[in-house]
């Protein structure tokens, strides 16, 4: 009687007792009773042994499909329809005659004499044209960027982030020339200098993607487009807009802690958490 209690007290414990299961979560076969068929531990199949479906290749394929590189009107509708409104004014600079396409992008010229007598009017005309159209590199990286950028974090907050880049960029470089100007050191045409795009919206929306990406992913891109922008600078083309797309992309960078918060609280935002920890994420 007594040889019959210890050997079958010890199968309960294992097939019952969460802490005496074996790594994958059920009972060890070493544990099993022999010629007692049908016992828990053989044919029970834990949870956690089962094969997840999350990691099969297929999803990441179609996580990573190419198609989600390019805004929907349903999934990025800021995004989606900010592109048909850009697709349309470079149809316009492309085909419509030259002296209206200069008077148009002098009166969205975001210069200090615009800035003065209307901000408003010329922050919001200015980031209607794409320099070079949709093709260029800025037009691509719009639509690159705002959708992933969308994706993760919503419309409006893009909309937001884009709009603050646009905004605190062009304050930031058109003052100064306003101020040198009124100082003597640069000539009153400066205040009518020629400045109109969406590029600073787009360098601060790089910016604040990066921080939501994998590491592996954020620090080449933003040593590579970082370094591109230097670049640029030192070649002292246009030095009040060189410095605009610097600032620019640091206002995105520094907007980091705001944009992993709101991903947190949208539906998958815990995939951010993998993504710093730098796992591959979409």
């Amino acid at each position: 009687m007594d040889t019959t209690v210890d050997r079958a007290a010890p199968a309960r414990d294992q097939a019952g007792d969460p802490a005496d299961t074996g790594a994958c979560g059920g009972a060890s076969a070493g544990a099993l009773l022999d010629g007692i068929p049908q016992q828990r531990g053989a044919t029970t199949e834990p949870a956690a042994a089962r094969p997840s479906t999350s990691g099969l290749p297929w999803q990441s394929w179609r996580s990573w499909a190419p198609w989600r590189l390019l805004p929907t009107p349903t999934g990025t509708p800021f995004t989606f329809f900010y592109a048909i409104v850009l697709l349309a004014t470079s149809l316009i600079a492309d085909h419509a005659d030259p002296s209206l396409v200069h008077a148009l992008h002098q009166g969205s010229s975001t210069d200090v004499a615009h800035l003065v007598q209307n901000p408003v009017l010329a922050l919001v005309a200015s980031a209607l044209w794409v320099v070079g159209g949709v093709m260029s590199p800025y037009g691509i990286g719009f639509l690159v960027a705002l959708t992933a950028l969308e994706r993760r974090v919503g419309g409006m907050r893009t909309a937001g982030l884009f709009l603050l880049g646009h905004v605190l960029a062009t304050l930031a470089t058109e003052i100064p020339v306003g101020l040198a100007v009124l100082a003597g050191r640069l000539p009153e045409s400066s205040l009518h200098r020629l400045d109109y795009g969406i590029s600073f919206g787009v360098a601060a929306c790089v910016g604040a993607l990066a921080g939501l990406l994998s590491p592996w992913l954020r620090w080449p891109i933003l040593i590579t487009f970082g370094g591109i922008l230097i670049g640029e600078l030192f070649a002292f083309q246009d030095p009040v807009t060189n410095w605009g797309h610097l600032i620019a992309l640091a206002i995105g960078v520094a907007m980091w802690p705001v944009v992993r918060r709101r991903c947190r609280a949208r539906p998958g935002g815990s995939r951010l958490a993998a993504a710093r920890r730098g796992r591959d994420v979409p």
